[in-house]
């Protein structure tokens, strides 16, 4: 089984390679923003420097005061604040229309891959967790970039430009500065991996803490009905204190790596006051210089304290962005040809399994030298006890999955060399549970034709024999179906998907059989509408009612991955066997809809 790769083994700096691979829009303009905040840091050093000359030269110099000189340095201060002032806005700006519009187009392409992810992979992943790396983990990359990155490039050039000019004024001082902060700069990659590894968790526990809070929302009823909400609410406190938990132990490195800055802070201020005074005594520095130097420490202070919280920052998003990353490199299981695809021939479609074999990874062959041949517009039943590999059979044919061995044809084409587009327009599955999403019954209905009207569902629901059920309902076409269209019964769910895939109109036709208990004239309606939708197209439908293989051209009977019966339903009760094991079965039933356990689920 595939599962989603995690990224962790990726490297910071490897992680920011392959971000701007998938986000080349990040890129843009950098050289442009690089400049402004260039700008916008010197802008900051000039009044240090104004101030410098205004104190030794306009207040201090050899002829007196000089209140021209000290006019012209508060003028050029003024100027390099509304020169800081205006490139800071400039560079913000630039830094949030490229963070956002890159990771739009990160979203966008996770999004679309998640779509091409296993099927395997997308059921056994958690929907929270997943959906979380598309949103929560690309949003901490954005508040990164839009204001850590900020902070980033300011604080850099800030202290390089910084430290230029105290090299200017004094040496002694500087190398006082930079060994006060020595203990913290030289930790600083102890605490970047420390920080990226607790990061990581909490990354992983936000996805976790999301999955567990978004599944009893939406099994709400099934929380209510069988009263677990105790032990629900268990689970969600669980993954609550978990990720509590993470998030502690990460700020808590934070703290101590802040705690440093400022012991490292306050050791420079200090040396700079005692030393710069003792360096005027000898006349090694003038006052002027020393309150300039006051002013570039705090220019230098200021970004290298800040950078333990950049760093957190960093490494919280670095850790989204691997994960985001992650499922971009988890590999698609089908590879869709293309504008280099084949096209299906016109008209209702021939099944060919030849020699097919399927197996689960890890697990035993489910399906085993499989060859079969469905004559075009013929209607079969496919029928077997659980996990026969009447399923796995469904999914191969509609190329949810490719086949480990052999060959699935239609019309005589290989699937795997039919593009996808082609493939879902001329084969539909109608699975056993018609998903809706929340909206209209109408939008619900255009999924099966996106350019479809309100006039062309009401003809297929007329083709259907269902105008009378779509006028009792309560607006029509616009009835709001609820949130995985929980407003309307499972019946009246599956009448949706029926209209949905008479709009599609396809040449095959792959029904996982409803098998929800319906009140009977709603389960009239759900035949009558099927025999008018299977009209006239090959159609394969899983069998789970007895009533549905009677009526089937032929029935294939699958037991352990085999097919081990075919014929017409009155043949195969005369045969005996496995299908007369299950025809058995139904009989004692009273050929309820209703599946018994271990004979018809698939």
């Amino acid at each position: 089984m595939t599962t989603v790769a995690t990224g962790e083994e990726i490297g910071a700096l490897a992680t920011l390679r392959r971000g701007l691979h998938f986000s080349p829009e990040l890129g843009d303009g950098l050289k442009g923003t690089l400049a402004l905040a260039v700008l916008g840091t010197v802008g900051r050093v000039v009044v240090p420097i104004a101030v410098q000359q205004t104190l030794d030269k306009g207040l201090n110099g050899a002829g007196g005061i000089d209140l021209g000189f000290t006019g012209r340095m508060a003028v050029v201060a003024a100027v390099a604040i509304l020169v800081t002032g205006v490139s800071s806005y400039l560079m913000t700006f630039r830094l949030f229309r490229t963070a956002e519009t890159g990771l739009a187009t990160l979203r966008t392409k996770a999004f679309r891959h998640v779509h091409e992810l296993p099927v395997l992979t997308q059921n056994t992943e958690r929907r929270g967790a997943m959906v979380s790396r598309v949103t929560s983990d690309v949003d901490q990359v954005s508040q990164f970039l839009v204001f850590g990155g900020i902070l980033a490039l300011v604080s850099v050039l800030q202290v390089i430009v910084a430290t230029v000019v105290m090299l200017f004024y004094s040496w002694q001082l500087t190398v006082w500065v930079w060994v006060s902060f020595l203990p913290l700069i030289s930790s600083l990659r102890y605490f970047q991996r420390r920080l990226s590894a607790a990061y990581g968790v909490v990354r992983r526990q936000v996805g976790l803490m999301l999955a567990a809070i978004s599944e009893p929302v939406v099994g709400a009823a099934v929380v209510r009905t069988h009263a677990i909400e105790s032990r629900t609410q268990a689970r969600i406190d669980e993954s609550i204190d978990a990720y509590q938990l993470a998030s502690t132990r990460a700020q808590g490195l934070t703290a101590v790596s802040f705690s440093l800055g400022g012991i490292s802070s306050g050791l420079a201020n200090a040396g700079v006051v005692v030393i710069g005074i003792w360096l005027g005594f000898g006349d090694h520095i003038t006052s002027g210089q020393v309150l300039a130097f006051a002013f570039l420490v705090s220019l230098f202070v200021g970004p290298v304290q800040t950078g333990t919280q950049v760093l957190t920052d960093a490494q919280n998003a670095i850790a989204g962005w691997r994960r985001t990353i992650g499922i971009l490199d988890t590999p698609a299981d089908l590879a869709d040809p293309g504008p280099v695809g084949v096209d299906l021939p016109a008209g209702a479609l021939a099944v060919d399994f030849d020699d097919v074999g399927f197996a689960y990874p890890g697990g035993p062959p489910v399906l085993r030298e499989v060859t079969e041949h469905i004559d075009p517009g013929t209607r079969v039943a496919v029928v077997g006890e659980t996990g026969s590999g009447k399923t796995t059979f469904a999914k191969l044919l509609t190329r949810l999955m490719d086949a480990g061995s052999g060959t699935v044809r239609l019309g005589g084409v290989d699937v795997r060399s039919v593009g996808f587009d082609a493939l879902r327009r001329r084969v539909v599955m109608v699975p056993q549970e018609g998903f809706l999403f929340d909206s209209t019954l109408l939008a619900n209905a255009q999924y099966g034709r996106l350019g479809a009207i309100a006039d062309d569902v009401r003809r297929a629901v007329t083709d259907l024999g269902l105008a009378d059920w779509l006028e009792g309902l309560p607006e029509g076409l616009q009835t709001r179906v609820g949130q995985r269209g929980e407003s309307l019964s499972a019946g009246e769910r599956q009448l949706v998907a029926l209209v949905r895939a008479h709009l599609a109109d396809p040449d095959l036709l792959v029904l996982d059989e409803a098998t929800s208990a319906v009140d009977p004239e709603l389960e009239v309606r759900i035949g009558r509408a099927l025999e008018r939708l299977m009209a006239g197209r090959t159609s394969v439908t899983i069998a789970h009612r007895l009533t549905t293989a009677e009526n089937a051209d032929e029935v294939i009977v699958f037991d352990a991955g085999r097919v081990v019966q075919r014929g017409p339903h009155a043949a195969l009760v005369a045969q005996g066997g496995v299908y007369g094991r299950l025809h058995a079965s139904w009989v004692a039933q009273g050929s309820a809809p209703a599946p018994a356990p271990g004979t018809l689920e698939p």
